[in-house]
């Protein structure tokens, strides 16, 4: 697949950038608006696993490269895909880009993985948002796809 293709959603969060950048590597933090569980911090070289106990689905990541309080660069998923967050401070608090790219699925495969990954990312935006600045776990995730 072209690896000019990606997906890339933003956010500005009214919190200073280190406040941000920990919500995303310490999973005490991350499990509130994103994944239930994780295997640990995330760590240059190391590999974690992260989990969505209501969907009994889980998902390796590898981490790339760590700046603190810039840049995460992952590897995850069946397909390897790329994941990067990069965060930037900014006069009212710190934008958070995540870019997701290297598909190396086709078809119907590929648009259904692109939909995915808008919607999914541009939603953990939305319930970091909420927890960071107002303290709320919206269940974002959990609700996105109700079982009953």
């Amino acid at each position: 697949m072209d690896s000019k293709i990606y997906v890339k959603v933003q956010m500005l969060i009214r919190k200073p950038v280190q406040e941000v950048f920990e919500a995303f590597i310490n999973p005490e933090i991350t499990t509130n608006f994103w994944f239930t569980k994780s295997t640990g911090k995330l760590e240059e070289g190391k590999i974690i696993t992260w989990e969505w106990e209501m969907y009994n689905a889980k998902s390796e990541v590898k981490i790339l490269q760590i700046i603190p309080n810039q840049l995460i660069k992952t590897e995850w998923g069946l397909f390897s895909n790329n994941v990067d967050y990069e965060f930037k401070q900014m006069e009212k608090g710190t934008l958070v880009v995540i870019k997701s790219y290297g598909y190396s699925q086709t078809g119907e495969d590929f648009y259904k993985i692109i939909n995915d990954n808008t919607g999914g990312f541009t939603t953990v935006l939305d319930g970091c948002k909420a927890y960071l600045e107002h303290g709320i776990n919206l269940r974002l995730i959990e609700d996105k796809f109700p079982a009953k």
